[in-house]
């Protein structure tokens, strides 16, 4: 019965070592690292306005429809952008309900940025990401949008394209995907460049 009783002790003893370390020592010491070295990227990319108003997450993509503003991928996360219910629509390539839709934003897409019948329409201005939520869009995307911006907000075509540049993120790791616009954060300079 003594062996029994110290077995038991053991395995008590040792799950609450295991605990300690695992549930509390662990989870803190990455907490500490992250908050040290990495602050902005462990609460949440937040972008932030002079006023200290929160104005979203530079990772998450949001819905802007004015025309002074660079138009988003378009989502399927929800209503829109919901962070609770990101992902696909899980329409394939042989949907019909699919196809329609891409029709229609490709004619709103065409009339709302003055192009013609015959301009090509960048994909990532008509279909969703697989997240629903992504911030980014391609080069060729905001580049057709600046005629659009620029008229709206009283600016040189030139001096959009400048912000553009400087929000453009490169290439992950420099070979992977292809270069990106952060839309809130290009929205967000053209706002505060008033």
């Amino acid at each position: 019965m003594k062996d029994f009783f110290s077995h038991i002790r053991g395995a008590v003893v040792s799950t609450f070592a295991l605990a300690v370390v695992c549930c509390g020592l662990y989870p803190l010491i990455v907490f500490g690292i992250s908050q040290t070295f990495f602050r902005e990227k462990a609460n949440g990319s937040l972008n932030v306005d002079a006023g200290g108003t929160v104005r979203g997450s530079n990772l998450l993509g949001q819905a802007f429809t004015e025309a002074k503003y660079f138009h988003p991928r378009p989502s399927a996360a929800g209503n829109g952008y919901d962070a609770a219910s990101s992902g696909g629509s899980n329409l394939g390539p042989t949907s019909q309900k699919l196809n329609d839709l891409i029709k229609d934003r490709v004619a709103a897409y065409r009339a709302e940025n003055g192009l013609n019948d015959s301009q090509l329409v960048p994909a990532d201005a008509v279909t969703a990401s697989g997240s629903g939520l992504d911030p980014h869009i391609g080069l060729q995307n905001a580049n057709l949008q600046t005629t659009r911006v620029a008229k709206a907000r009283g600016l040189s075509e030139q001096k959009v394209r400048e912000l553009i540049q400087r929000y453009t993120h490169a290439r992950d790791l420099g070979i992977f995907g292809d270069p990106g616009v952060n839309v809130l954060e290009l929205n967000r300079a053209l706002d505060e460049r008033r």
